[in-house]
């Protein structure tokens, strides 16, 4: 199943939380255009986690709840800004945004706003899943580290012919040169195959 575009926001569904009616108006009149349904909430009330983007008045700041976090956590967050206070401005920080738009709202910069938020959410969470393959890839060096040095201490020899060793080994057994590793590591010899 493909991912959906950035530029397409038709079917989305978007968590609002605005002030002021005016504003509030604006959004829900540029949303219908662009086909995204809108799912108002207040804060101190429970949020709805089905949202695929959020907008947030920066006068509802700062949220209280760690259950509200959570779920804005899940979706990219569009801060409304007022005010250019330092004091707000970190506010608005806590909430990690994608995207800002400056009240008082017009219909121009939605929707830049709401695909940069888009955008920015997939390739950070693109960033993170690098991440983390590069982190479980460093820890599994250490396996891939322990087995070479166990394996040069019972067959005495080198480090590249042990290595060498482990690499065939792996190839032989249809394995990971990191699951043979591990499998050296817990044994405390070189399995054959079988």
């Amino acid at each position: 199943m493909s991912k959906p575009s950035s530029f397409s926001l038709r079917g989305r569904k978007a968590l609002v939380a605005i002030k002021d009616e005016r504003d509030a108006s604006i959004v829900r009149r540029q949303f219908d255009r662009l086909g995204i349904d809108t799912l108002p909430w207040e804060p101190g009330g429970a949020i709805d986690g089905g949202a695929d983007v959020a907008l947030i008045d920066d006068e509802f700041l700062p949220l209280t709840a760690p259950s509200q976090r959570v779920v804005l956590g899940r979706c990219p967050v569009i801060a409304l800004l007022g005010t250019e206070t330092p004091s707000r401005l970190k506010l608005v920080l806590e909430l990690d945004p994608a995207s800002f738009l400056v009240k008082p709202l017009r219909s121009a910069g939605i929707y830049a706003a709401l695909v940069m938020a888009f955008e920015r959410n997939e390739r950070t969470s693109e960033l993170k899943q690098q991440v983390a393959k590069l982190e479980q890839r460093l820890r599994s060096r250490r396996v891939v580290l322990a087995a070479v040095l166990q394996i040069m201490h019972s067959h005495a020899i080198a480090e590249p012919a042990a290595f060498a060793l482990i690499r065939r080994a792996a190839m032989e057994q249809r394995k990971t040169i990191e699951e043979l590793s591990a499998e050296v590591t817990a044994r405390g010899y070189l399995p054959r195959a079988g």
